[in-house]
Formats: C-alpha cells, structure tokens, sequence
C-alpha cells in the first residue's frame, strides 16, 4: 500500500498555507501558526485548524483511494471525494475515520475534500502498490479572506461552499481564509496573505466587523484602508477584488454597539476602495455584496446573516465572472 501525507507528498495537498507534524498525523493551518502566540485571538486560531478549502488533488490511476483523519469538529461535517469533477461520495467525519472510493478503470482526477468546519487532522491518502498517483500541473493561486460566509460551514459540503464552487469553476487552485465570527482584519491574517504566493485575491470585508463592533466611525476607515493597502505592498502587481458585505436586513439600518450599522460599512468599504483605486491601484477591483446577495435572495437567507447550502451556490455562481475577469 503507498501512502501520501502532507510532510512527503505536499504537492498533492492543496489549500493550507503550512502544514505541522502532531502526533501521527499534520496539522493544515490557514493562518501562519507562528503567529497565533501575538495575535491573542483563540476562536480565530481554532477556526484556522479547521480544513475549509483545504483538500488532496492528483490524476489516479488506482482500484481504490481512501483518506485517514481526525475530524473534531461538533457538528460533524462531510468529506467530499469527486472524481473527474462529479460527487462520488460525501461521507460524514466524526472523530477517526477512513473514508474510501472506488475507481474504475483508467485515470481519474480526485479530489478530497476535508471538512469545512472544526479541527482536522490528517493522516493519510492511499492507494494500493502498483497504482499511480500524479501531482497535476500548477494552476492559478486564488486566497480569499472573509468570514463565516467564506467559509460556508452551512454548505452540505465542502466541495460545495462558494469558494469551492468558483474554485472549480475557474480550475483555480484555493486558499481560503475564511474564519467564522473572526474576520476582523486581524494581523495574522495580513501576515499570512502577505507570506502566501496567490495570482489572486479576494477580500470579504464587513459582516464581522458590524456583528462585533469591532470598529466604530472614527477607526474603521484607516483600518480598512491599511489592510488593503498592507495587502497589496506585499502583492504589488496581482489582482485584488473586494467584495463589500451581503445583505442581512435586520443589520442593515440598525447600529451596533460601536454606532455603525450595516450599510453605513458596506459604503466605507465602497469608499475606502474607491479611494485606493482613484489614487492609481489600477489592480484594485469592488463588487457590491447585494448583487452578490441582495433582496431577490432572502428565502436562502434562513437565519438572516447566513446562506443556506443552495445560498451558496447562488454566491457562488455570481461571484465567478466577477473573479474571472481579473486574470483575463
């Protein structure tokens, strides 16, 4: 039986900016994990032990394949295995399991999709003595940063959250750093889009930060403008789009602890943009969240902050020509 970890097989690992040795078995991180000791941010750390976007990928020529971890996460969620780019199995991970597919006759992309939520550890890919397995060739690097929306815990799979889709849509190859609750412009997160090699970025900026109050009107504004303009001093050249927030009516209009509502920081993101734009980032690009999600879309909207599964699809399908267009 060969087997395929993380440590001697990276290249067939895909979607975690590092990976770390524990005891039998890697750690994916997706935030710098010599950072979580100055970031003093425990529930963003824990968020980026979880596996979202994080996945195997290789051209198989095999009778089988099967994946080993440990998934913590409360609720369990699924790992996705797609073959030639179709659903071949979604099982649920709860704890240490070994999730297999079987393979007919010739070669075959698959993917393994680990779960989208929780911590997750992994242990192995494996395939039988005789069978081939193939590193595929480089594609473009997207990283996209946000929140629970990005991360999309409430997709039914991990193959299936916005991110995901647009990422198999455009066969680009996905980092995704998207936290739930957490995304509130945190160094960590700048320290590691700065030290991760992307042709792409996407940044989801505002929902976090309203639900939390993180920001009021005097700080927020230099807050995101510094974010943005730490983003692109590390990636001089490579397309940038910012996506202000979805709608959520309940927020829209109603101020937080800090005095801001909703719609106030969707058109500080709007300006801040914009401003960094008239001042020549000719690669710095602004879609608006409510054409992405807006009122036409509230019956996928169950606890009005979070799309359900089909939400983000929809998130999906929207986003990808927006995305398209920045390498075209």
């Amino acid at each position: 039986m060969q087997a395929f970890d993380p440590g001697t097989h990276p290249d067939l690992w895909q979607g975690a900016v590092r990976w770390t040795p524990v005891e039998d078995g890697w750690q994916g991180w997706r935030l710098l994990p010599e950072e979580e000791q100055f970031a003093y941010a425990e529930a963003l750390y824990q968020s980026a032990r979880s596996a979202a976007g994080i996945r195997f990928v290789a051209d198989v020529t095999a009778d089988w394949i099967e994946v080993e971890i440990t998934a913590l996460g409360d609720p369990a969620k699924p790992v996705d295995i797609l073959v030639d780019g179709e659903l071949a199995t979604r099982e649920i991970a709860a704890g240490r399991v070994t999730v297999r597919q079987e393979l007919t006759e010739g070669s075959h992309r698959v993917e393994i999709w680990l779960p989208h939520a929780g911590p997750t550890v992994v242990h192995a890919a494996r395939v039988a003595d005789g069978a081939t397995v193939t590193a595929i060739a480089p594609r473009t690097r997207w990283l996209t940063y946000g929140s629970s929306i990005t991360q999309a815990s409430g997709a039914d799979g991990p193959s299936l959250t916005w991110p995901s889709i647009a990422a198999r849509t455009l066969d680009w190859d996905l980092t995704c750093l998207g936290f739930g609750g957490q995304c509130h412009l945190d160094q960590a997160a700048l320290a590691t889009i700065a030290a991760t090699e992307v042709d792409v970025i996407s940044l989801c900026l505002g929902i976090n930060i309203q639900g939390n109050g993180s920001f009021n009107e005097r700080s927020l504004p230099g807050q995101l403008s510094a974010f943005v303009r730490g983003v692109r001093a590390a990636h001089p050249d490579i397309p940038i789009l910012v996506i202000s927030p979805i709608i959520s009516t309940g927020r829209e209009e109603t101020p937080n602890m800090a005095g801001l509502s909703l719609s106030r920081i969707r058109a500080m993101v709007t300006q801040i943009t914009t401003d960094l734009q008239d001042a020549g980032d000719t690669a710095l690009h602004l879609v608006n969240g409510l054409e992405v999600f807006g009122d036409q879309d509230l019956a996928l909207l169950p606890d009005d902050l979070h799309p359900n599964s089909d939400g983000y699809g929809v998130m999906g399908e929207r986003l990808t020509p927006h995305l398209a267009k920045l390498i075209a």
